[in-house]
């Protein structure tokens, strides 16, 4: 399958330490990735990487086969989905949850004097109903719950039809209620034929959605273990990453960790 995203031996380095350690990681267009690590372990710095967000100190970064620093990243970008709790405080409390997403067409945040066709429209509802937001269309942001909100991000997100879907930590703060609607959505998405490929990142395997394939692992920014979810996803590889014994369990696709003593 195509690549979308290629990473060969890149740093990324701050303040003489390096976030990123030498990392090589590609992403296929039919995979759904879920990143975990400890705090400081490099996973938003990697989003940031693939969102074009953050160049490299070294090293080289190819995207949807376009490599960072010889590409207009600003004609790239569109082609890239991203939702993120930044992004969130960034959007006008005012603001209808119908405008939010319809914006996405323009790459803007609030709604000024763009002109927009009957099929963005339709888009945007068609978008909305597909994350069970469509009864909310006329609310304004501000006034939606946290688990409401994060849909509101992700509908923004797919509504230009993104060739690669970057989440960074989508149920962080929500309630098991919130938590579990959203990875049932994320779950059912992620099985579609045609969902883009996707890169999730979080700190727990409990969310880590059902029809996700492969995680990478990272300590201190560098790979632990890379591969399909199956096989890399173990009780030894977490405790290598974690740097405490865990113990690993799964039902129904569905993944849960604890310490043990």
């Amino acid at each position: 399958m195509p690549q979308v995203l290629q990473f060969s031996d890149v740093v990324v380095r701050r303040n003489a330490r390096d976030i990123v350690d030498r990392l090589s990681w590609s992403v296929s267009d039919d995979e759904r990735w879920v990143i975990l690590g400890p705090n400081g372990a490099g996973k938003t710095t990697l989003l940031q990487l693939a969102d074009t967000l953050l160049h490299p100190t070294s090293g080289v970064v190819e995207i949807l086969g376009e490599r960072l620093g010889r590409t207009d990243v600003f004609e790239l970008r569109p082609r890239i989905g991203f939702a993120s709790s930044a992004m969130a405080r960034r959007v006008p409390p005012e603001e209808t949850v119908l405008d939010v997403v319809l914006t996405a067409a323009f790459s803007v945040l609030g709604r000024w004097n763009e002109h927009y066709e009957d099929i963005d429209e339709r888009r945007a509802l068609r978008v909305l109903a597909q994350w069970k937001l469509d009864h909310l269309a006329d609310r304004t942001f501000g006034t939606l719950s946290d688990g409401e909100q994060k849909r509101v991000q992700i509908a923004r997100a797919v509504m230009t039809d993104p060739e690669i879907l970057l989440l960074d930590e989508p149920t962080a703060s929500l309630d098991l209620g919130a938590r579990e609607e959203l990875l049932e959505l994320l779950g059912g998405y992620a099985q579609a034929p045609t969902t883009p490929a996707m890169i999730m990142v979080t700190h727990h395997v409990e969310e880590i959605p059902v029809g996700f394939t492969h995680v990478l692992l990272l300590r201190e920014g560098r790979v632990v273990a890379a591969g399909p979810i199956a096989e890399t996803l173990t009780a030894e590889s977490l405790t290598e990453t974690f740097g405490l014994p865990i113990r690993l369990s799964s039902e129904d696709g569905r993944y849960a960790a604890r310490a043990t003593s």
